[in-house]
């Protein structure tokens, strides 16, 4: 909760994969509360009332994971809500010609997404929640100190440097409004 707290201030992206993480590590503790507070949550460097409310936190998660029918995969719709909004504000920045460092990134990286919706199961999801997937995929394998490929590795860092801009003015957007037109004032 804590962390989740800061990084939605902080960085969207960052928020939203944290965020998938702590899905799947309610998920491998079976959706059980009692096993994520003693086997998880325990092992932080919290005072009980932290502990208690990060427990009520994990609490919510799993009551919503159960309603929403994502204990065996998907995400949240907390989770699908903020993806949603970042591609609404990817389609926003990638209309508008107020933003031409953020067009020349997505063309950048669009051969990498193209490459990786080809090779995907879900042909369906969009450009971003694609970037996102794979970060979150190197990310998993790092965890797992599994290897990484060049080609992979370079992707990876493309895609980071584009999808960090991205929550950068999401971030910006939320403080004011960035599409605001000068002239207008």
């Amino acid at each position: 909760m804590y962390i989740a707290n800061e990084l939605r201030k902080t960085n969207i992206a960052e928020y939203l994969l944290y965020m998938w993480q702590i899905e799947d590590t309610i998920r491998a503790f079976g959706c059980s509360l009692p096993r994520i507070r003693r086997e998880y949550i325990s092992r932080f460097d919290y005072s009980e009332e932290q502990k208690d409310e990060e427990a009520d936190w994990f609490g919510n998660l799993v009551r919503m994971m159960n309603e929403e029918g994502c204990r065996d995969g998907g995400h949240l719709q907390i989770n699908r809500v903020t993806l949603q909004l970042l591609t609404e504000l990817h389609a926003q920045l990638l209309a508008s010609p107020k933003f031409p460092f953020y067009n020349t990134a997505y063309y950048k990286v669009l051969p990498f997404i193209v490459e990786l919706r080809s090779r995907g199961a879900n042909r369906e999801e969009g450009e971003i929640e694609t970037c996102l997937n794979l970060l979150y995929g190197v990310m998993m394998l790092r965890l797992q100190k599994k290897e990484v490929t060049p080609n992979t590795e370079h992707a990876v860092r493309e895609i980071s440097t584009f999808i960090g801009m991205l929550a950068d003015y999401y971030k910006k957007n939320k403080e004011e409004d960035i599409f605001q037109d000068a002239s207008s004032l």
